[in-house]
Protein backbone atom coordinates (compact mmCIF):
# COMPACT_ATOMS: atom_id res chain seq x y z
CA UNK A 1 0.00 0.00 0.00
CA UNK A 2 1.15 3.56 -0.47
CA UNK A 3 -0.05 6.27 1.90
CA UNK A 4 -0.09 9.92 0.25
CA UNK A 5 0.76 12.72 2.02
CA UNK A 6 -0.46 16.07 1.04
CA UNK A 7 1.22 18.46 4.22
CA UNK A 8 4.20 16.68 5.38
CA UNK A 9 5.67 17.91 8.38
CA UNK A 10 9.02 19.82 7.28
CA UNK A 11 11.95 19.70 10.37
CA UNK A 12 15.51 20.75 10.98
CA UNK A 13 17.10 17.86 10.95
CA UNK A 14 16.60 17.95 14.74
CA UNK A 15 13.15 16.96 14.55
CA UNK A 16 11.74 20.26 15.43
CA UNK A 17 9.12 21.73 12.73
CA UNK A 18 10.84 24.45 10.48
CA UNK A 19 9.71 27.74 10.34
CA UNK A 20 6.68 28.59 7.69
CA UNK A 21 8.55 31.80 6.56
CA UNK A 22 10.76 30.04 4.75
CA UNK A 23 8.21 27.87 2.68
CA UNK A 24 5.65 30.97 2.31
CA UNK A 25 5.83 32.55 -1.31
CA UNK A 26 3.72 34.35 -3.23
CA UNK A 27 0.66 35.83 -1.46
CA UNK A 28 0.88 33.93 1.15
CA UNK A 29 3.82 35.35 2.06
CA UNK A 30 2.34 39.02 0.91
CA UNK A 31 -0.07 38.40 3.77
CA UNK A 32 2.52 38.21 6.49
CA UNK A 33 3.85 41.13 6.92
CA UNK A 34 4.45 44.64 4.13
CA UNK A 35 8.18 44.07 4.52
CA UNK A 36 7.63 40.78 2.88
CA UNK A 37 5.18 42.39 0.12
CA UNK A 38 7.65 44.89 -0.60
CA UNK A 39 10.67 42.49 -0.95
CA UNK A 40 9.21 40.78 -3.83
CA UNK A 41 9.04 42.68 -7.13
CA UNK A 42 5.83 40.42 -8.23
CA UNK A 43 4.01 41.77 -4.84
CA UNK A 44 5.52 45.43 -5.67
CA UNK A 45 3.88 45.00 -9.12
CA UNK A 46 0.86 44.02 -7.78
CA UNK A 47 0.69 46.35 -4.63
CA UNK A 48 1.51 49.33 -6.99
CA UNK A 49 -1.75 48.35 -9.18
CA UNK A 50 -4.02 48.35 -6.66
CA UNK A 51 -2.37 51.96 -5.37
CA UNK A 52 -3.01 53.07 -8.69
CA UNK A 53 -6.57 52.42 -8.29
CA UNK A 54 -6.12 54.46 -5.30
CA UNK A 55 -4.63 57.03 -6.58
CA UNK A 56 -1.46 56.68 -4.16
CA UNK A 57 1.08 54.94 -6.28
CA UNK A 58 3.49 57.74 -4.97
CA UNK A 59 3.77 56.40 -1.64
CA UNK A 60 5.11 52.87 -2.95
CA UNK A 61 7.52 54.91 -5.77
CA UNK A 62 8.62 57.04 -3.27
CA UNK A 63 9.61 54.45 -0.22
CA UNK A 64 11.13 52.36 -3.79
CA UNK A 65 13.09 55.51 -4.75
CA UNK A 66 14.28 56.58 -0.78
CA UNK A 67 15.47 52.39 -1.12
CA UNK A 68 17.21 52.92 -3.86
CA UNK A 69 19.25 56.11 -3.00
CA UNK A 70 20.34 54.62 -0.06
CA UNK A 71 22.38 52.65 -2.13
CA UNK A 72 23.33 55.21 -4.63
CA UNK A 73 27.78 56.13 -4.50
CA UNK A 74 29.47 58.95 -5.01
CA UNK A 75 28.58 62.22 -3.75
CA UNK A 76 27.57 63.74 -7.59
CA UNK A 77 25.30 61.07 -8.18
CA UNK A 78 23.45 61.40 -4.45
CA UNK A 79 23.03 64.73 -5.22
CA UNK A 80 21.66 64.01 -8.64
CA UNK A 81 19.20 61.11 -6.90
CA UNK A 82 18.04 63.75 -4.15
CA UNK A 83 17.42 65.91 -6.58
CA UNK A 84 15.31 63.94 -8.73
CA UNK A 85 13.47 62.36 -5.21
CA UNK A 86 12.72 65.63 -4.27
CA UNK A 87 11.82 67.45 -7.42
CA UNK A 88 9.51 63.88 -8.23
CA UNK A 89 7.82 63.21 -4.74
CA UNK A 90 8.62 66.18 -2.32
CA UNK A 91 8.56 69.41 -3.85
CA UNK A 92 5.59 71.61 -3.64
CA UNK A 93 5.31 71.75 -7.45
CA UNK A 94 6.11 67.43 -6.94
CA UNK A 95 4.64 65.78 -9.76
CA UNK A 96 3.96 62.64 -7.65
CA UNK A 97 3.71 64.76 -4.23
CA UNK A 98 3.75 61.96 -1.11
CA UNK A 99 1.85 63.76 1.61
CA UNK A 100 4.05 64.31 4.65
CA UNK A 101 4.62 65.49 7.80
CA UNK A 102 7.32 68.61 8.06
CA UNK A 103 7.28 68.76 4.11
CA UNK A 104 6.66 72.78 3.84
CA UNK A 105 9.96 73.26 5.76
CA UNK A 106 11.42 71.56 3.49
CA UNK A 107 13.85 73.30 0.77
CA UNK A 108 16.37 72.13 -1.94
CA UNK A 109 19.05 73.15 0.42
CA UNK A 110 18.99 70.00 2.10
CA UNK A 111 20.47 68.03 -1.60
CA UNK A 112 23.07 69.72 -1.04
CA UNK A 113 24.53 67.24 1.81
CA UNK A 114 23.08 64.61 0.67
CA UNK A 115 23.38 61.44 2.71
CA UNK A 116 22.24 57.76 2.45
CA UNK A 117 19.50 58.38 5.18
CA UNK A 118 18.52 61.79 4.48
CA UNK A 119 15.41 60.74 3.61
CA UNK A 120 14.92 57.91 5.98
CA UNK A 121 12.00 59.84 8.61
CA UNK A 122 10.05 60.48 5.56
CA UNK A 123 10.55 56.97 4.12
CA UNK A 124 9.23 55.78 7.26
CA UNK A 125 6.35 58.26 7.63
CA UNK A 126 5.26 56.61 4.26
CA UNK A 127 6.08 53.08 5.09
CA UNK A 128 3.49 53.52 8.29
CA UNK A 129 0.86 55.06 5.87
CA UNK A 130 1.31 52.63 3.73
CA UNK A 131 1.24 49.75 5.98
CA UNK A 132 -2.05 51.00 8.30
CA UNK A 133 -3.64 52.22 5.51
CA UNK A 134 -3.67 50.78 1.81
CA UNK A 135 -1.59 47.31 3.22
CA UNK A 136 -4.89 46.10 5.05
CA UNK A 137 -7.05 47.16 2.15
CA UNK A 138 -4.84 45.75 -0.32
CA UNK A 139 -5.01 42.31 1.19
CA UNK A 140 -8.78 42.62 0.60
CA UNK A 141 -8.81 43.54 -2.56
CA UNK A 142 -9.19 41.89 -6.00
CA UNK A 143 -6.10 42.53 -7.25
CA UNK A 144 -4.49 40.50 -4.16
CA UNK A 145 -7.83 37.78 -4.09
CA UNK A 146 -7.09 37.22 -7.44
CA UNK A 147 -3.52 36.56 -7.41
CA UNK A 148 -4.26 34.43 -4.53
CA UNK A 149 -6.74 32.45 -6.17
CA UNK A 150 -4.48 31.81 -9.21
CA UNK A 151 -1.80 30.19 -7.42
CA UNK A 152 -4.06 28.29 -5.67
CA UNK A 153 -5.38 26.77 -8.76
CA UNK A 154 -1.52 26.19 -9.90
CA UNK A 155 -1.32 24.55 -6.84
CA UNK A 156 -4.13 22.55 -7.29
CA UNK A 157 -3.91 21.56 -10.85
CA UNK A 158 -3.39 17.84 -11.73
CA UNK A 159 0.01 18.23 -12.91
CA UNK A 160 1.01 19.89 -9.32
CA UNK A 161 -1.32 17.41 -7.49
CA UNK A 162 0.61 14.12 -9.45
CA UNK A 163 4.60 15.98 -8.46
CA UNK A 164 3.44 16.55 -4.93
CA UNK A 165 2.29 12.66 -4.88
CA UNK A 166 5.06 11.29 -6.04
CA UNK A 167 7.11 13.46 -3.41
CA UNK A 168 5.94 12.51 -0.30
CA UNK A 169 4.73 8.95 -1.28
CA UNK A 170 6.31 7.03 1.94
CA UNK A 171 6.90 2.97 0.84
CA UNK A 172 5.48 0.42 3.35
CA UNK A 173 6.98 -2.58 3.29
Amino acid sequence: FFHFLFFPEINDGEGHPSSSHQTLKGTSKWATSLENLLEDPEGVKRFREFLKKEFSEENVLFWLACEEFKKTQGKKQMQEKAKEIYMTFLSSKASSQVNVEGQSRLSETILETPHPLMFQKLQDQIFNLMKYDSYSRFLKSDIFLNQKKSEEQEENSPEAQTAAKRASRIYNT
